[in-house]
């Protein structure tokens, strides 16, 4: 066999010798849609109906880490067997029983190799145009292998993206549990015990009465300030209902801000004093599209986007546009508040409080996304994040 392959005629001169049938389902395996394993399939059926003698074959494919063959079986280690022979060496090696393994070569390297076999000794017509066929579709393996590596490495890191955001709303979950557990519990009794307080005071007491009741009403609004947190920490709406209903109970939330939000803004501070609107418009299929990893990211941004609309722009307007685009995502929160120079705030030297706009920026960017902020004084704030969406079979 290896003789043969020597002498074996030009790849193309040598398959049109066998007629126009055979170019024909070339060129159509050739430009199908290039993916493997499929393609090894395609060419190992080709070989078969090509050769008069063959009657078997299978094309193993080199793998990501270059340490073992891969086909529809267990993954064979480079110098085991005639395959990872060939794979580890380069050459072609033949049986007289008629099996076979020809090397499928690009520039330097083996990228695979077709396991052939025969009823008899493979006749050397046959072994040329196995080898013909390895020459012509060394480039389409190559780079099938090429695209299986970048889709691997893909989901790789939309699978560790996910790990990360999921292992973030863990701990928020543990942070809830443990403030509803703990500091609201503590609060609920503190309640109770002031209220006996009040009732147990002389009445000839009012400065001491007025100092209790002053303490109640501040004990009243951490315990609305910590249902609000535990709240924000884990929206049950966000599992149960999806995005657009968590954005929707978001803005409802935000364009009616608690008693304990407006009390606890000091006079003449920047912040919510009333009520403002806050609008969500949703376009494309969101529901079952996007992932849920990407719908809690998508859902952080747009609660700290807001959030920083009511404590810091004293906006009366803020719109949520969430729009689906095939293979992306986007969400703008645009507000019509004080806004601020993005040159003075990322000013080197200045360290003002930007955890909130880099958090933004991170989460988009551990799902391969992005995240713009553009504002500046007196003209409003607009917060646009793009999130890549994988689509098709491999998502």
């Amino acid at each position: 066999m290896t003789a043969a392959m020597d002498g074996a005629p030009d790849a193309l001169e040598l398959l049109a010798g066998r007629g126009r049938d055979l170019l024909v389902r070339i060129v159509a395996a050739a430009c199908s849609d290039r993916t493997l394993p499929r393609m090894a399939d395609d060419l190992a059926g080709l070989v078969v109906r090509s050769a008069r003698a063959l009657t078997f074959c299978d094309v193993y494919v080199l793998d990501e880490d270059e340490r073992a063959m891969e086909w529809s079986g267990p993954p064979v280690p480079l110098g085991e067997g005639d395959v990872g022979w060939v794979a580890a060496h380069g050459r072609a090696r033949s049986h007289a029983d008629g099996r076979g393994a020809l090397p499928v070569h690009a520039g330097n390297a083996t990228i695979a190799v077709l396991d052939v076999r025969s009823a008899g000794p493979c006749p050397p017509e046959d072994v040329a145009l196995v080898a013909a066929l390895a020459d012509l579709f060394a480039p389409v393996l190559w780079s099938c292998r090429r695209l299986r590596t970048a889709q691997e490495r893909e989901s790789a890191a939309e699978r560790f993206a996910e790990r990360a955001v999921e292992a973030q709303e863990a701990e928020r979950s543990r942070l809830s549990r443990e403030i509803h557990d703990g500091i609201a519990q503590r609060l609920a009794s503190l309640g109770f015990h002031l209220s006996a307080a009040e009732r147990a005071l002389p009445e000839h007491h009012p400065e001491a009465l007025a100092q209790i009741m002053l303490s109640r009403t501040l004990c009243d609004l951490v315990a609305a300030e910590t249902r609000a947190a535990i709240g924000g920490l884990r929206p049950p709406v966000l599992d149960d209902l999806g995005l657009p209903a968590a954005l929707a109970a978001l803005a409802r939330e935000a364009g009616a801000p608690s008693a304990a939000r407006v009390a606890s803004v000091p006079p003449g501070a920047p912040g919510p004093a009333k009520p403002i609107d806050v609008t969500v418009t949703v376009t494309g299929e969101l529901e079952c599209a996007l992932p849920d990893h990407v719908q809690t990211a998508l859902y952080r941004i747009a609660q700290e986007a807001v959030g920083n609309s009511l404590r810091h722009a004293r906006a009366g307007c803020v719109d949520l546009l969430l729009e689906h685009d095939r293979d992306r995502v986007r969400l703008t929160v645009r507000d019509d508040g004080d806004g601020f120079s993005i040159r003075d705030v990322f000013a080197p030297g200045r360290r003002p409080d930007t955890y909130g706009l880099r958090g933004m920026a991170e989460r988009a960017e551990l799902l391969g996304g992005r995240v713009a902020v553009t504002s500046r004084p007196g003209a409003g704030t607009k917060v646009e994040a793009v999130i890549p969406v994988r689509t098709g079979p491999g998502r």
